[in-house]
């Protein structure tokens, strides 16, 4: 029988994903396959008596496209449609994978052909992507330990295949706490002060598990509702509960999926992977890849911030204490009271509720207008394509064309929140663009994820303002992807990117979702049509910045925590024996910086996936680090009008085509003229006037 990820290798021209064709039983015998095939074909490629770009990094690019396009369905599937077999054949294929990269890394005679390559006269005539991807790889051949004894390769082998495990293990104890728990309601006169959304998205859920009643999940469009809306204090203390002892040692499922070693085994393996590489700690290795050069530029960066938006947010607040007070008559705010009253002074200061907002957000509306907006900016034309295989039945598909009608890039979209899906939102690469040696183009195609309200009953999906924005900002991510021009896979789209610059396309295109030229292409009420009334948009738009220094100072808080538990592993006073006290680091980074201080049994760390499995460990900062740059780029579009075709054609030309085939600094200044600053992001905050 073929093996549909073989098969969809197998032609001049490659295929989408067959993903209703793939099973678990394919996965490894197809990793296996094309990971042999791969150092058969680098055995031949080193054999040859010199080397160039189209003899070596050519066909080295190509059997990278192979593997990576293989692996990208199963890793994307193993997210989104999670199950045990799923699971099994995903987890038996990461050190393989890991075992294939680290061997490419440590070839020391794949090492002295791209060296010989650097070294030759006709390196200068290369073009610069080509130039950056070789410079690229010497780099990242020193730091897969290249230099390295043998006994040290063998460690460093060992220490990745282990990360590769855990950081998967991580993910999927959140993932199996997160839907272990629910929380079924009989009595409707606990669902007061929740809008009629929440009710009949909870009655669904329970019909969906065969139960009366309602059902809350801790899924986030569920979660959120409960602790924005429900009066009910105690259903309140429970899913927060709950939700912040997810994959811990505290909570109903206390022990059950814990997190708790798997991070203290994480963080001894990054220090000592660093350490095998001659860096004092993880963060400095973590950013020899990055825009900051120093651990210390990036405690300076965090520091200046704290300093100007510290005092705003203790006022923030100050004033939902008086508020709670007045109002309410009480003393003292517990965690799970600062969403629900928070919402209610917003209500009180603003007149405005996401539940007022979500008739004006239905999906297709928005869809629309999305798409309308980056018409607007850079002239692309985006359609939906039907036939094309995906992983459920709610994903759609779409095409991006150019102003020319040439097509660009393909996308699979995937809204909503449902059981064995990962949370959270994000964009991933399903292949990159990349010329082949056949000569055929193939076009970069990305996977939006989100976990956005799903429809209810007959209704269209309702969308929250906040959930438009989170929509907003993966499509950003994905139109880097896949506008690129660039035609190497290393270096096009969204590789090669310095992490701390990658979020700047996506935290930029959060923008229009506040401009009301562009919410008349976004938000109207999905009976009526019409758009949305001036006085609530003017209401929302008062509100935008409603907390927003308390927000800031949360990721503050998250980014500083992130980078001293990399930075200061074997320094630190709270590390012992035992290992580092993570819960002492935290409550000491919260001593300093935080407004607000989460109860005891908090364990949110254990569920901080993006610096525990995902790519930002030591680099959460960077969410901050490229707002600056996201908010600075923005700036120009007010100084010459947010649909200003010239403008964005300078940011498509200088940023999105460019991938990561230059410095992310460079491109910056080609686009802006000077070097970010700082102003525009506390302005958009209502930091700064």
């Amino acid at each position: 029988m073929t093996n549909p990820l073989l098969a969809m290798l197998q032609t001049d021209r490659p295929r989408l994903p067959p993903f209703a064709h793939i099973k678990p039983q394919h996965i490894e015998p197809a990793i296996d396959q094309i990971l042999d095939d791969n150092r058969q074909q680098l055995e031949a490629l080193l054999e040859q008596p010199y080397f160039n770009w189209e003899n070596l990094v050519q066909p080295l690019e190509e059997m990278s496209d192979r593997l990576q396009r293989a692996w990208s369905p199963v890793s994307h599937m193993n997210s989104v449609v999670n199950s045990d077999e799923l699971r099994e054949a995903y987890n038996q294929c990461l050190p393989k994978l890991s075992e294939y990269s680290t061997e490419l890394g440590q070839n020391e005679k794949l090492y002295q052909a791209y060296k010989h390559i650097a070294d030759d006269l006709n390196f200068a005539n290369l073009d610069i992507a080509q130039q950056k991807i070789i410079n690229n790889a010497l780099r990242d051949f020193h730091l897969s330990g290249v230099d390295l004894d043998k006994n040290k390769k063998q460690r460093f082998k060992e220490i990745k295949q282990q990360l590769s495990k855990l950081k998967t293990q991580f993910e999927e104890n959140i993932l199996d706490a997160t839907h272990a728990w629910y929380k079924q309601i009989k009595d409707e006169k606990d669902l007061s002060g929740l809008p009629a959304f929440a009710v009949a998205m909870s009655k669904q859920a329970a019909e969906q598990k065969k139960l009366e009643g309602w059902v809350f999940t801790l899924d986030a469009p569920s979660y959120m509702a409960v602790m924005m809306y429900a009066d009910n204090r105690n259903l309140r203390e429970e899913m927060y509960r709950e939700f912040v002892t997810r994959a811990s040692d505290q909570g109903s499922n206390a022990g059950k999926w814990d997190n708790s070693d798997i991070m203290q085994q994480i963080l001894a393996l990054r220090h000592e992977l660093a350490e095998l590489l001659s860096f004092n700690n993880y963060a400095e290795l973590s950013l020899a890849t990055k825009m900051a050069e120093t651990t210390d530029d990036v405690f300076y960066f965090l520091n200046q911030l704290t300093e100007k938006c510290k005092t705003v947010a203790e006022q923030e607040y100050q004033e939902l204490k008086d508020f709670v007070k007045s109002k309410y008559g009480m003393q003292d705010l517990e965690a799970w009271d600062i969403m629900y009253y928070s919402e209610n002074l917003r209500q009180k200061k603003y007149a405005i509720s996401q539940e007022e907002l979500k008739p004006y957000f239905p999906e297709q509306r928005v869809l629309d207008g999305m798409f309308a907006v980056v018409n607007k900016i850079y002239g692309i034309q985006i359609k939906e394509i039907q036939g094309i295989e995906t992983w459920h039945k709610a994903v759609r598909v779409f095409e991006i064309r150019d102003i020319d009608n040439n097509i660009r890039g393909q996308f699979y979209l995937d809204l909503y929140a449902r059981e064995k899906k990962r949370g959270g939102a994000w964009m991933d690469d399903c292949q990159g663009r990349v010329i082949h040696q056949t000569g055929y183009l193939q076009i970069p195609v990305a996977y939006l994820t989100c976990n956005l309200t799903p429809p209810i009953g007959n209704e269209p999906a309702l969308f929250t303002h906040q959930e438009v924005i989170t929509l907003f900002h993966e499509f950003g991510h994905g139109l880097h992807h896949m506008l690129t021009q660039v035609d190497y896979l290393s270096v096009s789209g969204i590789n090669g990117v310095a992490w701390d610059a990658v979020e700047l396309p996506s935290q930029f295109l959060e923008n229009w979702c506040w401009e009301r030229e562009a919410l008349d292409l976004i938000a109207a009420h999905y009976q009526t049509q019409e758009p949305m009334p001036a006085d609530l948009f003017e209401r929302m738009h008062a509100a935008k910045n409603f907390q927003s220094s308390m927000q800031m100072m949360r990721q503050i808080e998250f980014s500083i925590f992130d980078l001293k538990i990399h930075a200061e592993y074997q320094t630190s006073e709270f590390k012992s024996d035992k290992g580092l006290d993570i819960q002492a680091v935290l409550d000491n980074v919260r001593k300093n910086v935080a407004v607000i201080f989460p109860p005891t049994f908090n364990r949110f760390q254990h569920s901080f996936s993006h610096i525990f499995a995902g790519g930002y460990a030591a680099g959460y900062y960077s969410y901050k680090w490229a707002e600056v740059l996201s908010a600075d780029a923005f700036s120009k579009f007010e100084e010459h009008g947010i649909f200003d075709r010239q403008t964005g054609l300078e940011f498509l030309h200088a940023v999105l085509e460019q991938g990561g085939s230059q410095e992310p600094m460079e491109l910056f200044k080609v686009f802006r003229g000077r070097e970010p600053e700082i102003n525009a992001l506390l302005r958009h905050a209502g930091i700064a006037a």
